[in-house]
């Protein structure tokens, strides 16, 4: 017998958003890697690692989206200033780890299981990061 989930409905949306930030800030990087630096490996690691960032139940994280409601959905004057590609690389690498950490909190309510797999995605996150950061600086 499944375990009921101590998810209030409420934590839903938060959930989506996250598993969205997440994956958003990945494949940024991976994009920038795979077409920019044509880096085989590292593109391949990023999209295994935004591939182990799902939520079976789609279902119950659309049911409770409302983006259009979002009390800070218009643009944050910093997300708009990047001074070069680390600084946006960097940018969506601490996107990526903050979401990661916010769902891995939030899935010790649910499934220690689940809560795990997003620790273990931060942690990829942090290794990978110095990785990118290394290869971008190095091919100046």
């Amino acid at each position: 017998m499944p375990s009921k989930s101590h998810l209030c409905p409420e934590l839903y949306r938060v959930i989506d958003a996250n598993l969205n930030r997440l994956k958003e800030g990945i494949r940024v990087v991976e994009d920038i890697m795979r077409y920019l630096y044509n880096d085989k490996d590292l593109s391949k690691k990023l999209k295994s690692i935004r591939h182990l960032a799902k939520y079976e139940d789609i279902s119950a994280l659309l049911k409770h989206r409302d983006s259009i409601n979002d009390v800070l959905r218009p643009s944050v004057d910093s997300e708009l200033k990047r001074t070069d590609l680390n600084s946006i690389i960097t940018a969506n690498f601490k996107r990526a780890q903050e979401s990661a950490r916010v769902l891995e909190e939030l899935f010790k309510l649910d499934s220690i299981k689940i809560s795990e797999n997003f620790k273990n995605i931060r942690y990829e996150l942090y290794n990978s990061e110095k990785e990118v950061i290394n290869t971008t600086s190095n091919s100046k």
